[in-house]
């Protein structure tokens, strides 16, 4: 299933955009979109992204306002940034839970490219390293292989992994730090250090992405945009509105309805 939507102004440089038209489908931390890429305004979110171009041009600006065109990309969570297409683009982008295994991959290869705000970063964080032979699987196939795998959260810390377990069960509540620290023995700072220190996203971030994406999984099993936001506790429809838009740069209506029904499922 496919919707339109709407492209901001366009930067210097690029010819005529792209609209946003293609599917997405949802699984636990991970939401993945293929076909054609549009533009969308600055912003920041809580998922480490990883973008791959098969077809046009693409580009990327980082918060200083640098901007590469790039055919494969890997963008840490809480990096701001803006991406503008020329018409014809099309590709994939995955959106990681930053708790899982293919998400802290991700982030290992930006942290090793260079400084994580920067786009230049995001590019060779994509790009296979100096030395490696030509048949080497490449960064982004070696992320998103293992992306969905039970296994995801292997690693972490006992005390954050069942604080992650337990959040589903609270998540149409307040679902405080206070509460998922009192369930796994910890106070609620050293919970939050072990957000910050594991996940790279303070604890609020990292809240926000889990409600955006079992807000996605409701609608993806069918349930109206209210009805979503009431299970992933949010105040309403427009609060999702507003959240989406802060996170992907798109309003829920481009982006949300692109994973209904699940029967539509692109891989």
């Amino acid at each position: 299933m496919s919707s339109k939507v709407r492209n901001p102004p366009r930067p210097a440089g690029i010819r005529a955009p792209a609209s946003w038209a293609g599917a997405a489908s949802a699984a636990p931390g991970l939401l993945v979109f293929t076909g054609e890429i549009g533009s969308a305004a600055s912003h920041a979110h809580a998922a480490v992204q990883v973008l791959l171009v098969l077809e046009g041009e693409v580009l990327l600006t980082d918060r200083r306002g640098r901007r590469r065109h790039v055919s494969a990309a890997v963008i840490p969570a809480g990096a701001r940034h803006e991406l503008s297409s020329t018409a014809g683009a099309h590709g994939l982008l995955a959106y990681l839970d930053p708790a899982g295994r293919a998400g802290r991959a991700a982030t290992a290869l930006v942290a090793s490219s260079g400084d994580p705000g920067e786009v230049e970063t995001w590019q060779a964080a994509a790009q296979p390293q100096a030395g490696e032979p030509a048949d080497a699987v490449s960064p982004v196939s070696a992320v998103l292989c293992p992306a969905a795998q039970p296994e995801e959260r292997a690693g972490l810390p006992v005390a954050l992994a069942g604080a992650l377990e337990a959040i589903p069960q609270l998540i149409s509540g307040p679902l405080l730090l206070e509460e998922l620290a009192a369930r796994v023995g910890l106070s609620a700072s050293r919970l939050g250090h072990l957000f910050a220190e594991h996940l790279h996203l303070p604890y609020p971030a990292w809240r926000r992405w889990a409600r955006l994406l079992h807000a996605m999984e409701a609608v993806r099993g069918g349930a109206t945009l209210t009805d979503a936001a009431h299970r992933a506790g949010f105040a309403d429809s427009s609060h999702l509105t507003r959240a989406c838009r802060e996170m992907f740069g798109l309003a829920p209506s481009h982006l949300l309805h692109t994973i209904r029904p699940a029967t539509a499922d692109a891989t």
